[in-house]
């Protein structure tokens, strides 16, 4: 879901009337209409939207006669593929692109028929290695790490943030989860479905950064 579609969302979510959305609008930019903010613009607003109790939850939808990708390890291609968009290591988010991707590497067309899991293995590897190669994502595990520090949206977002933020600090970066979740962390780490939101949030950053 795009900046703009993710501020009509919230706008909705959060009950504003059209003279309070551009009061808010304008407080934040300057400007009166989403349509003609800039990408960072845009961001600051979705910023001020989570400040005032906004919690988007961007779960993938099925496309109107189109069947979503099915198969025992359909989910985890689809995370992986969606995390090289976020970090801007792929142009094109679309199923279509990630079944051309398994199709290159295994020689089969549909997740569902992909059920050996040595060839399963071999495109997660594939990706996994993609990720952390050109995508600065560290997928290392000690048994001195927290809890938190193995899940997948921490490594995601961690890696976005380094792309983001070359010398930025832990504590920047937790500052600016806060932000993007609406909510303080001192009540626990981030949920699973707040961190779709942390790299979806991320992802447009890079994307608008590479697009500049």
């Amino acid at each position: 879901m795009t900046a703009l579609a993710q501020i009509h969302v919230g706008k909705k979510a959060l009950g504003l009337d059209d003279d309070t959305y551009r009061a808010v609008l304008l407080r934040v930019t300057g400007k009166a209409s989403a349509k003609d903010m800039l990408p960072d613009e845009r961001r600051l607003v979705l910023t001020e939207f989570y400040r005032l109790g906004f919690k988007p939850l961007d779960k993938p939808r099925r496309i109107a006669g189109k069947r979503a990708l099915e198969g025992p390890f359909a989910a985890k291609l689809q995370a992986l593929w969606l995390a090289a968009w976020n970090l801007g290591l792929v142009r094109d988010r679309r199923d279509a692109a990630l079944l051309a991707f398994v199709q290159r590497m295994t020689g089969i067309e549909r997740t569902e028929w992909l059920r050996e899991p040595n060839a399963a293995r071999r495109v997660i590897e594939g990706l996994k290695a993609w990720l952390e190669r050109d995508g600065g994502v560290d997928w290392s595990v000690t048994s001195q790490q927290p809890g938190w520090a193995a899940r997948y949206g921490y490594r995601i977002a961690w890696a976005q943030w380094r792309k983001l933020e070359p010398k930025g600090t832990a504590v920047r970066f937790w500052s600016e989860i806060a932000i993007i979740i609406g909510r303080p962390l001192f009540s626990g780490k981030p949920t699973d479905a707040e961190w779709i939101a942390v790299m979806n949030q991320l992802g447009e950053r890079i994307r608008s950064g590479y697009a500049r």
